[in-house]
């Protein structure tokens, strides 16, 4: 949202008043309150006429300043996100203004002329707010403006912002910092030099539009910035700007917060903290997914055919996952199984459970059709969005009549949860929870939040719902989604996956920048559909995309009108398949670990180079390869002919299939056949491995190996295995060459494999 014309002037109908000066600062308990007026003050004439802004500066936690600029407060009350901001800091005045230290983390205000504010880590400054940073402005109701449409995503088709008035803030960008995060977005990873609209929007996996959008950037100068407006935020990263990030809202209050690291683990540690961790989620939930697929024709026999075609090939599957059409077509959502293909889902769920295995997944939405059962006891009950004239909020995008379920109303969360509540006593395991992004603002919700902040707000709201009850139903530890829409602290709420991609080389990319870009957004886990979506791919395209599904942290077979099967592509995609499924099952030890290390820190599962290597410059802009875990480095290939070009940051690595070294610090070019991938191993790493390949879920410590990637000197570390039931078992491994050993608790023990 671009509020200037270049450098020096305004667009036309723009008026700005930006703040100029600390005119009084103020020390108030643990805050510190600045008048900011938006001309010097010179003459007692000069404070007349004129908007003034209201900062105030405190730290909710320790490393994190929150900083709130207002120009009128009388407005009503302001719905943010739910927070965990227990209060950290002190506050101190100074001979040039005040300063707010929590942590290592200072915010300085410089009293007078020119608006200054600097935050710094110790003597490094990380950014600062200045001349023309912070504004208040108004934009007349010009009739270009005015008649623009507003399009599917609810903001004007061109940018541009609309009539009314905004708060926006700039933040300094220095030589060479470089921005990620603002969500699952799949553009660039580095955001540089892109206008980012944070308003949830079904469009797909090929364009600027976002099924999760998140108000939080972090950049590789160690500190990150999240926006507490759930309501449309736009930022200007570098693009307006060249020298600034900016970020503005509309109305009259802005709030934001600065997040100190020192590295990008460190600020998504902090900024989990105050909007939730990705919590642990079960281990069975780590292998293959296999779905019915969408628009497919399925029933019964077919689901039994898919699930004995992949035991006969010896494919280990986890889960298996029935999409829309389990329920009747026009009916969705009624949460009751189509008669139909399933006479009798109880029975069906048992034998699945206990003839074979396995878990079951369902897809659900909030969407209610008119000709669903639920529709008319909704409707009588009040628990369905109404419009202002009281008239039931209906449209026919997506299902005939649809209406939507007010998740404001505790009434209708108890209502809905009811009738998932049947569901999974019935027998299923996990929820798809698909949509949530089609959220109108010509509405009135029930506790009466603006509809503008409960477009992204709503997908929170609902998760949430579906996910007490699968907590309720399952039990802690138990609970998982398959999620596509989220926004700040949907986090809490695992698994997500990547939306609607399609069946090219060039998908499986983008797929892969936003589950990176997701990772900078505080997400502990995400996931994508092997092979695309949209159309089918050929088979070397779905062959690539197994081995990187089943490098991912959940891995899922699914599609649109064609089934994902792999026999129905190729002999060799059943083989690659088979032993990438049980490469990963045999890595759980180690992967599942990680995963208990998301929900302590927040640091995702699968993660962009700079979280590991923040020091190296050469990772800063690397978005087709990716850490799976701190010790694993994959890099998905690509292109048809197997031809890769990854970069290995310095020290020796060795290839986790063949064992062979290599000396990093360097970009390799490589070359891999089907049964093979980028996919190495650093130096000093301890890996520990598991004896079973066949599931996910078994005891790790029987039979663990411990994998020591060593050049044969002395090794000192100790290495973490976080059990299925949730035990941390800390291994001590010492020695040199092929002496080395390792040391559990009592009563526990590992052999030690020296590679």
């Amino acid at each position: 949202m671009k509020f200037t014309d270049g450098f020096w002037a305004l667009r036309p109908g723009v008026t700005a008043h930006y703040a100029q000066e600390a005119y009084d600062v103020e020390v108030d308990g643990d805050e510190i309150v600045v008048v900011a007026p938006t001309r010097p003050i010179r003459s007692r004439g000069n404070v007349l006429n004129l908007p003034v802004l209201t900062v105030t500066l405190s730290s909710p936690a320790e490393g994190v300043v929150k900083v709130s600029v207002a120009h009128h407060t009388g407005g009503r009350p302001r719905r943010g996100f739910e927070l965990d901001a227990p209060g950290a800091g002190k506050v101190e005045t100074t001979d040039e203004g005040a300063v707010l230290t929590t942590g290592d983390l200072r915010a300085v205000v410089r009293r007078g002329t020119p608006w200054d504010i600097s935050f710094w880590h110790g003597d490094r400054r990380l950014t600062g707010s200045g001349h023309k940073s912070l504004g208040y402005l108004q934009l007349a109701a010009d009739a270009a403006v005015a008649a623009e449409p507003a399009g599917l995503t609810g903001v004007t088709t061109t940018g541009l912002a609309g009539p009314g008035t905004y708060v926006h803030a700039q933040l300094d960008l220095g030589v060479g910092e470089t921005v990620y995060g603002l969500g699952e977005r799949f553009g660039p990873l580095v955001k540089n030099g892109q206008s980012v609209d944070i308003w949830n929007s079904d469009g797909g996996t090929s364009s600027d539009q976002a099924y999760k959008n998140v108000p939080f950037y972090l950049t590789n100068r160690g500190y990150g910035v999240f926006v507490d407006h759930p309501e449309h935020v736009s930022f200007e990263v570098g693009s307006e700007a060249v020298e600034r990030v900016q970020f503005s809202v509309p109305g009259e209050v802005l709030e934001f917060f600065v997040i100190d690291g020192p590295g990008p683990k460190d600020v998504i540690d902090r900024y989990t903290r105050l909007t939730g961790r990705p919590p642990i989620v079960p281990a069975w939930s780590y292998g293959l997914w296999l779905s019915t697929s969408f628009t497919t024709d399925y029933d019964e026999s077919t689901v039994t055919s898919f699930i004995d075609g992949m035991r006969e090939r010896d494919i280990p599957l986890s889960v298996f996952h029935f999409d829309c059409f389990w329920m009747r077509e026009f009916q969705w959502t009624d949460l009751v199984w189509d008669e139909r293909v399933f006479p009798d889902p109880v029975g069906m769920l048992d034998r699945l459970h206990r003839e074979l295995d396995l878990r079951v997944s369902v897809w659900v939405n909030p969407y209610i059709a008119q000709r669903s059962r639920l529709f008319a006891e909704g409707a009588e009950k009040g628990y369905l969005v109404r419009r202002p004239d009281g008239s039931i909020w209906q449209w026919d995008m997506w299902v005939a009549g649809m209406a939507l379920v007010d998740f404001t109303n505790p009434e209708a969360v108890r209502w809905y949860q009811d009738s998932l509540r049947v569901v999974l006593e019935q027998g299923v395991d996990a929820i798809k929870t698909d949509f949530a992004e089609r959220i109108p603002t010509d509405v009135v919700w029930h506790d009466g939040t603006d509809p503008h902040v409960m477009h992204n707000l709503y997908t929170h709201l609902y998760n949430k719902a579906v996910w007490d009850v699968l907590r309720e139903v399952k039990g802690d530890g138990e609970a998982v989604l398959f999620a596509r829409s989220a926004t700040a602290g949907g986090q809490q709420f695992p698994v997500h996956w990547g939306g609607d991609n399609t069946s090219t080389f060039e998908s499986m990319a983008e797929t892969l920048r936003g589950g990176l870009s997701l990772a900078a957004s505080g997400f502990g886990y995400w996931s994508h559909d092997i092979g695309g979506f949209e159309g089918t791919p050929d088979p070397a395209v779905f062959k690539r995309w197994l081995q990187f599904g089943l490098l991912s942290s959940h891995s899922r077979l699914h599609g649109s009108q064609s089934y994902r099967v792999p026999w129905a592509f190729d002999e060799e995609a059943v083989e690659v398949t088979r032993r990438f499924a049980r490469l990963k099952n045999s890595l759980m030890p180690y992967l599942f670990t990680v995963g208990a290390d998301a929900a302590a820190t927040g640091v995702s599962v699968a993660r962009p180079m700079l979280f590991d290597f923040p020091e190296d410059p050469a990772v800063t802009y690397l978005d087709r390869q990716y850490m799976l875990g701190p010790d694993i480095l994959v890099a998905p290939v690509l292109s048809a002919d197997g031809t890769v070009e990854l970069y290995l940051p310095a020290g020796t690595w060795t290839h986790l299939l063949t064992g062979e070294k290599v000396t990093g610090g360097r970009w390799v070019r490589e070359q891999h056949g089907f049964d093979s991938l980028p996919i190495y191993v650093r130096e000093g790493a301890v890996l520990p491995r598991g004896t079973r390949e066949d599931r996910p879920d078994y005891d790790y410590l029987d039979g663990l190996v411990l994998e020591v990637f060593s050049d044969g000197g002395e090794v000192d570390t100790s290495v973490d295995v976080v059990t299925v039931e949730g035990r941390r078992v800390t291994f001590t491994v010492t020695g040199a060459g092929e002496d080395v050993r390792a040391v559990g608790p009592d009563g526990v023990t590992a052999q030690v494999r020296v590679r």
